[in-house]
């Protein structure tokens, strides 16, 4: 029962107009944007078996893309109470556990065609009113749909029960669907890492390890990859007498869909790396958004190497912490160098603890210096070099904390 008799058919005509209003999103300045998606919208009767539409889901992966395309992140609700009309004829919609799976349903496939964009969900808008003003006729008695024990405004419904039932069944219905994000989701950006890792690091030790290509390339990647012929893996296979490791961050790692765009090295490994994950950053973060200080990811990168890769003699030949291009009184007070070294040597003699066959750790670096594509904006030294004063050497907190530290051996 709307006050002035009128449907949401055309409502505000998001769906033409969407771009427009991104734009002005981002003309006020706005950084999110909290959107619903129309259950009827992409599955037309409600369930799987009803069909898929394809152009509903085009329809959100266009909005999608739009708002992160303008710097807008996508907030998305599952359900905003627009139940379709097909459950609702077919068992009663929410009164029915029948509704448990079906929402499961919906809410999977949300994630699967979102998911890869999507990183904030809200499964359910406004449960207490959905509830009591659906069934109970609620503050006002107009929400859909339209229940009650009241025969003045509900042909239907039943006050003393219904709005109990509809209650447990959204909070079964919100159980699920997170239960299935925290499993399925995770069990995909498990692989997702794992890709990663051979990818950026198997590409280049498995070879030399076992004489190929690890076989996560060779199947995502086929022809596109070189083959080494015989000669060539016996040639390669064995040709070190140590890993030289260099090691700064570690990152959370997202599964990612393919789009079906261009393909590339970076797009095949199918996954997003970040420092954060969920508001969440995944070490100490510091000058540098992407290298934050995360030193149980060097103990796992040599356990994993240890277990992987037959325990090679393994020499940390980088690690190091950047901060920005500070003036000098500021730049040589460099505690979070001095507790990053601390941390990452001491995951270091855990890994050595382990098993690990570790013989050498090298700091960068040892001066200020010209980065490849950062230039003299970013200061990895422990002794500073002022640049704007003859080059002049002048030793951080950090070199005296090294000296320090290698005389008490």
């Amino acid at each position: 029962r709307i006050a002035d008799h009128s449907t949401g058919d055309v409502a505000v005509d998001f769906y033409h107009r969407y771009k427009d209003d991104v734009k002005l999103m981002k003309n006020i300045g706005l950084n999110a944007f909290r959107m619903s998606i129309s259950w009827s919208r992409i599955l037309p009767r409600g369930n799987l078996s009803g069909g898929v539409n394809k152009e509903g889901i085009a329809f959100y992966n266009n909005v999608i893309n739009e708002l992160l395309a303008n710097g807008i992140t996508p907030f998305v609700t599952i359900f905003h109470w627009d139940l379709p009309q097909g459950l609702e004829d077919e068992y009663l919609g929410f009164l029915s556990p029948r509704i448990i799976d079906d929402y499961k349903d919906f809410a999977e496939l949300c994630f699967k065609e979102f998911g890869d964009r999507v990183k904030h969900w809200a499964t359910l808008n406004e449960p207490y009113i959905f509830a009591s003003g659906g069934y109970d006729g609620g503050l006002t008695g107009n929400a859909a749909p339209g229940r009650c024990s009241n025969r003045a405004i509900c042909a239907e419904g039943d006050s003393a029960t219904e709005p109990y039932i509809v209650g447990h069944n959204l909070l079964l219905a919100h159980a699920t669907a997170v239960k299935l994000y925290r499993e399925n989701i995770s069990r995909l950006d498990v692989r997702a890492a794992q890709r990663a890792l051979d990818f950026m690091y198997g590409w280049f030790i498995h070879p030399i390890v076992y004489g190929d290509y690890p076989r996560t390339m060779r199947s995502i990647v086929g022809d596109r990859l070189p083959k080494f012929t015989k000669e060539q893996a016996e040639l390669v296979k064995g040709s070190f007498d140590y890993v030289g490791l260099n090691y700064y961050t570690g990152n959370f790692a997202r599964h990612v869909v393919s789009s079906g765009g261009n393909v590339s090295s970076a797009t095949d490994i199918k996954a997003s790396l970040s420092t954060e994950a969920n508001g969440v950053s995944i070490g100490t973060p510091t000058a540098v958004s992407y290298f934050d200080d995360y030193p149980k990811g060097l103990h796992d990168l040599l356990v994993y190497t240890k277990e992987r890769y037959n325990n090679p003699t393994i020499y940390i030949t980088e690690t190091g912490m950047t901060d920005g291009n500070n003036i000098t009184k500021y730049a040589i007070d460099d505690d979070g160098r001095i507790s990053f070294y601390n941390g990452h040597i001491r995951a270091v003699h855990r890994a050595i603890e382990q098993g690990v066959d570790v013989k050498g750790f090298f700091a960068w670096s040892l001066l200020d210096n010209f980065e490849w594509g950062s230039g003299y904006t970013q200061r990895f030294g422990i002794i500073y070099i002022d640049y704007e004063n003859d080059l002049k050497r002048i030793p951080k907190e950090s070199a005296d904390w090294f000296k320090n530290s290698l005389n008490a051996k």
